[in-house]
């Protein structure tokens, strides 16, 4: 990483510390997600891909009684982890672990279920799913929100800046033929309400902006992140229709 992108990502983090989560989601749709996994075994080992600061982790480890080990490769996330897991008496089943999510390092067959909630993107939908498999034991689950085209035919300067940001994306269908090609039998699916994206993130993100721009006045790579947030911001203000988050609930293929 050059001293730029360091520099960029350091920008990045500081606009993003300490928000309740760091993408869309809510704990009504962790739970909603949890209870459709049909047959996962008592005290389930759980590994939780790209947990950020651990909203989602949190609420799994109030729904399962196994041991959760929550990675990310920002330290300060799972420093925010940590101290909400004692603060709530959770300490002794949630375990953190500063990794890249692109080469996990676990044993095969460590887990009876994957979560990632708004962090596949980094790698890709096929790829994560591709990547994560040797990690699940037979039949294990994997559940994981997924940004998912919505509508056919989206407006031009939308799909523009979704085929520079996330080139990927795919709609409910293609996705979900994406999921059985990598070894998984689809369980469900959901769509995430226009409010998980506003009440946990943009709200307190769009209040953030004003400050981080004062602060950071003059500075070139400030400005490219503030541009892109609210640049990001007002076309899900303006589209949301036609794209969102999908949770993709699936088991592995005997």
């Amino acid at each position: 990483m050059t001293d730029a992108e360091a520099h960029m990502m350091q920008l990045f983090c500081e606009l993003h510390s300490e928000m309740p989560r760091q993408g869309p989601g809510g704990a009504a749709y962790t739970r909603q997600a949890f209870t459709m996994l049909t047959g996962l075994p008592p005290h389930a080992e759980v590994l939780d891909v790209g947990c950020g600061p651990g909203a989602q982790t949190l609420t799994l480890a109030a729904l399962e009684t196994g041991a959760i080990t929550a990675v990310d490769n920002h330290a300060p996330y799972l420093a925010e982890l940590r101290t909400a897991a004692e603060q709530q008496g959770l300490a002794d089943r949630i375990r953190t672990a500063k990794q890249d999510m692109t080469a996990l390092d676990f044993p095969a067959a460590s887990f009876d279920l994957i979560w990632s909630e708004g962090a596949i993107y980094i790698m890709g939908f096929e790829a994560g799913l591709r990547a994560w498999r040797p990690l699940l034991r037979a039949g294990g689950f994997l559940a994981v929100t997924e940004a998912t085209w919505l509508e056919p035919d989206p407006p031009a300067e939308l799909a523009a800046f979704w085929g520079e940001g996330y080139p990927g994306m795919q709609n409910v269908e293609a996705a979900l033929a994406t999921v059985r090609a990598a070894g998984y039998r689809p369980l469900g699916h959901f769509t995430l309400p226009d409010s998980s994206w506003w009440t946990d993130y943009y709200t307190p993100l769009e209040a953030r902006l004003a400050a981080f721009e004062s602060h950071y006045q003059g500075d070139e790579s400030a400005r490219q992140i503030s541009d892109m947030e609210r640049r990001e911001i007002a076309l899900f203000r303006k589209y949301a229709r036609y794209y969102g988050y999908v949770f993709y609930l699936m088991r592995l293929e005997p």
